[in-house]
């Protein structure tokens, strides 16, 4: 243990106070204004190697400094020694403690290091480890996720366009074992479809997943309770995870990944910077192939390789993936219009009536979308691409609102029929002369109500007439039907009309 002048003084300082003036060791730590475990220190130092302030005093600084500081005397047989590396494996499986691997190592073996000599020599080994290997991960309890900032470029063979492929990167805290896979962006689909990918590589689920505080998973990012966004919580209810996102600019929270995204811009990309793509599909074959490679070789101050401690440590202890595989849905929060629809992409999708002006949850994946109120889901329909277009469920309608959808203009063309001749021919005009076809459907709706006050006869027989008048609107029905004409039978028939002459009656050959 190197030395100092000034240690030196201390220490002949302590002993003069100690064992000349016969001060307490709290009391000579303050004269000094060192601690008392700094002064018993010294003390036991200079007890165990026969020293008082006398001799103290007689000897140089380097002198004294070999008498007090021996250097530790080597063991006889070499054999004693543990394997540290074997150790520093062995701690990452649960439950496995130092206490509990040197009881193993000493157990029969007479020469073997003390607990306290173990602990330290294993100290100072794991110190020569690298940054991201000093932290003693479970096995299977962390899956570290991330993207790397290299990026890859994809070439369109029909146009000559180029977009960046961006890589994922996973790995497993205990055995280093890594997954990477190349996705179109950095979307919250991208990211959480990766990670699935991953646990299916991997095989099985770890406790924990850490993630970096990406917008596209973590809807409210904070150093002490990151909140994940609704699809990511759906994921890690799914596979039955916990999501612990890293503090923001904290990447010591996740070494293991920060290494293996080195590794992979090394011993993926790098080989892959003179390769052309023009799939994705194509670049994720050339990494998994490179992946296997990376996997397989051997650490350097480990026993083994990444796949073998794989194997040893995470494999045993992840937990089985769930029989269904997970389908990502994106969420939207939207308000209910006056129409009882909600907008999801362009497209406007019926709710029960009575929510009109409550916001609700709407959920889209596989091809159908959810809508939740109140955590409870209220209406469900087949997802469009139609923008501007309506899906309408009757039931969602008010009862009047169906009574008067379930008017079709077939069926309305049917009703006409069921009365007679005329009215059938009424209804049929309407719905082929009006400017716009809603305005002929709401006059033939108007003829329906016309129903509920006069009979089938008296209907049938006012429509005779204003077809016969070249009038078959609805007023003129109207009119008809309250002067009470459908009751005259002196009806004139089309080829008894008498041609009025008036110089205000242009005649029908004016609108040629």
């Amino acid at each position: 243990m190197p030395t100092n002048r000034v240690t030196m003084r201390s220490i002949r300082e302590t002993l003069r106070l100690c064992l000349q003036a016969g001060l307490s060791y709290g009391e000579a730590g303050r004269t000094l204004k060192l601690s008392k475990s700094v002064v018993g220190k010294y003390m036991s130092l200079a007890r165990v190697a026969g020293v008082n302030y006398e001799l103290a005093q007689s000897l140089s600084d380097e002198a004294l400094e070999a008498r007090l500081f021996r250097p530790a005397v080597p063991r006889a047989s070499h054999q004693l020694t543990p394997d540290f590396a074997a150790v520093h494996q062995e701690l990452k499986r649960p439950g496995v403690t130092l206490m509990l691997l040197w009881e193993e190592y000493a157990r029969d073996n007479p020469l073997a290091y003390k607990y306290t000599s173990f602990c330290i020599k294993y100290r100072a080994f794991a110190k020569t480890q690298q940054r991201s290997m000093r932290q003693i991960h479970v096995a299977g309890e962390k899956l570290f996720v991330d993207y790397a900032g290299d990026t890859v470029p994809i070439v369109d063979a029909a146009t000559g366009e180029i977009t960046r492929a961006q890589i994922f990167v996973a790995t497993l805290g205990a055995s280093n074992y890594a997954f990477a896979c190349a996705t179109p962006r950095q979307s919250t689909e991208d990211w959480i479809g990766a990670q699935v990918l991953a646990l299916e590589f991997f095989g099985g689920v770890t406790r924990l997943i850490v993630p970096d505080q990406t917008r596209a998973l973590i809807k409210s990012p904070d150093r002490y309770d990151p909140q994940p966004n609704r699809s990511y919580e759906e994921f890690a209810s799914h596979y039955g995870t916990v999501i612990l996102a890293a503090r923001p600019a904290h990447p010591r929270d996740k070494p293991k990944v920060e290494g293996t995204v080195l590794l992979v811009q090394r011993w993926i990309l790098a080989r892959l910077r003179n390769r052309r793509f023009f799939h994705l599909a194509e670049l994720n074959r050339a990494i998994a192939e490179l992946l296997a490679d990376l996997n397989n070789r051997p650490f350097k101050k480990l026993p083994g390789c990444r796949r073998s401690a794989f194997e040893t440590l995470d494999a045993p202890a992840l937990k089985p993936l769930p029989a269904q595989r997970f389908v990502i849905k994106r969420w939207k929060s939207a308000k209910v219009n006056i129409d009882y629809h909600v907008e999801f992409e362009g497209h406007y999708y019926s709710v029960p009536h009575r929510l009109v002006g409550a916001r609700l949850e709407l959920r889209a994946g596989a091809g159908l979308l959810e809508c939740f109120a109140s955590n409870q889901r209220v209406a469900s329909h087949p997802l469009s691409a139609l923008r501007g277009k309506f899906t309408t469920t009757p039931d969602h309608m008010p009862a009047s609102h169906r009574a008067h959808l379930e008017w079709t203009p077939a069926k309305l063309i049917a009703w006409g029929q069921r009365i007679g001749v005329s009215t059938a021919a009424v209804v049929t005009w309407q719905m082929e002369h009006r400017p716009h076809p809603e305005q002929g459907y709401r006059a033939c709706l108007g003829l329906l109500a016309l129903a509920r006050r006069y009979s089938d006869e008296r209907l049938e027989a006012a429509r005779t007439r204003a077809m016969a008048i070249r009038a078959p609107h609805l007023r003129s029905v109207t009119n008809i039907l309250k002067s009470g004409l459908d009751r005259q039978s002196s009806l004139l028939a089309a080829d008894e009309r008498v041609a009025i002459e008036h110089d205000n009656v242009r005649g029908p050959d004016y609108y040629h």
